[in-house]
């Protein structure tokens, strides 16, 4: 029998259902709760880190989190399928599409649309994958919390480089990425497109120019 040696696939396995407090990034641990969902843990550990003194950005860029709306929010998906994969989803831990409030639902779409605004404009791909995966039957990997994937394709971009040849095709660091995005989604801010303010002082601000 061969083996394949896939090793960053152990940061996964390690950090999902049996993992202590998933989803807290080590630069936050100091957050000393566990709320038993990653993408709760990652919420609670960022603003944790924030009302202890450490920066908005320090905080939200090691924790992969792009744009806060009030309902939903944005962040990367840490094991990305292509360069640009994130995931759109409410603070509240709800794990059914229909349980979501009209709001929040609506503000979910809203962001699903400004992420492929974004998207677009930063990889100018061939097309889009869109998606919520409900339950664990339906394929998702936090059950849950509700979450819908969003990331570009072009064609051609499937094939079997990751497992056969031990090669992850990812051009961008996810640090990269995040820097990338959450400049963009400023941007759509500052030109007066749609966005969703950030709750509390903790919007993202547009970048500034030089004086």
């Amino acid at each position: 029998m061969d083996h394949l040696w896939t090793p960053w696939r152990y940061a996964y396995v390690t950090a999902t259902d049996g993992a202590p407090r998933p989803g807290v990034p080590a630069s936050l641990s100091g957050w000393p709760g566990d709320l038993g969902c990653v993408f709760c843990n990652l919420i609670a550990s960022i603003d944790h880190a924030i009302a202890n003194g450490m920066s908005q950005d320090d905080a939200e860029r090691a924790g992969g989190l792009i744009l806060r709306g009030k309902h939903c929010f944005i962040c990367l998906n840490a094991f990305p399928y292509t360069a640009g994969h994130v995931m759109v989803m409410p603070y509240a831990h709800l794990d059914r599409l229909a349980a979501l409030p009209t709001e929040t639902a609506q503000e979910l779409m809203d962001l699903a649309q400004q992420t492929e605004q974004v998207l677009q404009r930063l990889y100018t791909p061939h097309g889009f994958n869109f998606g919520l995966n409900i339950g664990k039957a339906g394929g998702a990997g936090v059950a849950g919390h509700l979450h819908m994937h969003a990331l570009p394709r072009w064609a051609g971009d499937t094939n079997f480089m990751t497992t056969v040849s031990e090669t992850r095709i990812l051009p961008e660091d996810l640090e990269i990425t995040w820097k990338r995005m959450r400049e963009a989604f400023a941007e759509l801010g500052r030109w007066g497109e749609a966005i969703m303010p950030g709750p509390e002082g903790l919007s993202i601000e547009p970048p500034h120019s030089g004086a």
